[in-house]
Order: structure tokens, then C-alpha cells, then sequence
């Protein structure tokens, strides 16, 4: 992976999306190696992360994560998740940070030399260009190594490098000495919803309710 020294970087972190394909690989991030990896020999701007949460809930598994992120260098960019019922008549949950992520990279473009997006979302493909054309180099980081792939092509096209999260275990993998940061535990939440069978959907609501 390759910054200049002098880059202005930030880090564009789409929660879900990373948390899924870490999973597809079979590890968990440490956020605070991740913000150390990337700040150490680099001008690291800011490191935004992004989330829905579940408001009716009294608690929710994520809620520790979230609070710990919010007070160790991450800035946190949430909103409360959807509730709707599709053509079935089965209840479901949406919650998706595209929007938000599209908006800060292009009001930070100016202002960056270097942003780093945590998705394989092929529907950011147009964001990167725009931000490429204002002048920001782009790093894309998921993977391509998990079945199916957790990147689209269009994506890793786009963005000036693209680095497959399994190179970086070692940098900012989950270790011994990570046990006071907490852990994502929200597996059905936070995977996006076109990747969870519908039965498993329905069977977290019904639990949940």
C-alpha cells in the first residue's frame, strides 16, 4: 500500500460493509491498530465511520463499538434504521449509509489528497471518479478473496489502488492485547441486507421483538 509522506489522508469507513468482509475472511478488526496503521506515517486527517443503529432497542450489540469508536478517534456518522414491510408481508430493517458516506467525500475532496474507502459497494464507483476528479487519489480497501467476492470489479477499476483487507491481518487484525476494544457482535444488522437469507432476517426480527 502506497501514501506519500505529505498526504493530507482520511478514512471513509462503511461499517457494515467492513465488518462483512472481515467476516468472509474469517477475522476481526481492531480499530484501534486500524487508526494506528493508518496515522502513524501519514498526515491522517480524519477517520470517519458509518452505521445505523436501532433505536427501539433498549440495547444494542453494536452500541458498545459505536461508544468506544466515538471517544478514540473515530468520528461517528450514524442514523436510526428503517422499518418497512415488503410485497410479502414480511417485516424488515434497512439501514444504508451510502448517502452519507458520497456526501463527505465530496465535501472533504478539496480538502484531501488521499481518501481511503472501507466498501466493495460497486455503487460508489461514480463517487470515486468524482472525487478523483477534483483530485484525490482513492484506495479502496475489501476483499476479493472470499466467495463470492466482497468487491465489485467496477470498484477496484476505479480507485487509483485497491488492497485486499487479508493483506492487512497482520496490521490491524485482532490480537492479544485487544480485549479492552469492544467487539462487533450484531452479525444480522450490520451485514448488508442483500446478503442475509430472508429466513434469517425474519427470525432475528421475530427474536428480537
Amino acid at each position: 500500500m502506497h501514501f506519500h509522506p505529505d498526504e493530507r489522508i482520511a478514512l471513509f469507513i462503511d461499517g457494515s460493509n467492513l465488518y462483512a468482509a472481515a467476516k468472509s475472511i474469517g477475522f476481526d478488526i481492531d480499530y484501534k491498530r486500524l487508526l494506528e496503521f493508518f496515522g502513524g506515517e501519514n498526515r491522517l486527517i480524519r477517520a470517519y465511520y458509518y452505521t445505523a443503529l436501532i433505536d427501539d432497542q433498549e440495547y444494542s450489540p453494536i452500541r458498545p463499538l459505536v461508544d468506544w469508536l466515538d471517544y478514540n478517534g473515530y468520528t461517528m456518522i450514524t442514523k436510526p434504521t428503517k422499518e418497512f414491510t415488503d410485497a410479502a408481508g414480511r417485516r424488515k430493517i434497512k439501514g444504508n449509509m451510502d448517502i452519507e458516506i458520497a456526501v463527505d467525500m465530496m465535501e472533504m475532496a478539496g480538502k484531501l489528497d488521499h481518501m481511503v474507502l472501507f466498501s466493495g459497494d460497486g455503487d460508489f464507483r461514480s463517487l470515486v471518479e468524482a472525487v478523483q476528479n477534483k483530485g484525490a487519489r482513492v484506495t479502496v480497501i475489501s476483499t476479493v478473496k472470499s466467495s463470492p467476492p466482497m468487491c465489485a470489479d467496477e470498484l477496484r477499476r476505479q480507485a487509483d489502488q485497491f488492497v485486499d483487507i487479508v493483506d492487512l491481518k497482520d496490521q490491524i487484525g485482532r490480537d492479544h492485547g485487544s480485549e479492552d476494544i469492544p467487539l462487533h457482535e450484531d452479525p444480522v444488522r450490520e451485514v448488508p441486507e442483500e446478503d442475509i437469507p430472508e429466513e434469517i432476517v425474519e427470525e432475528e426480527l421475530v427474536s428480537s421483538a
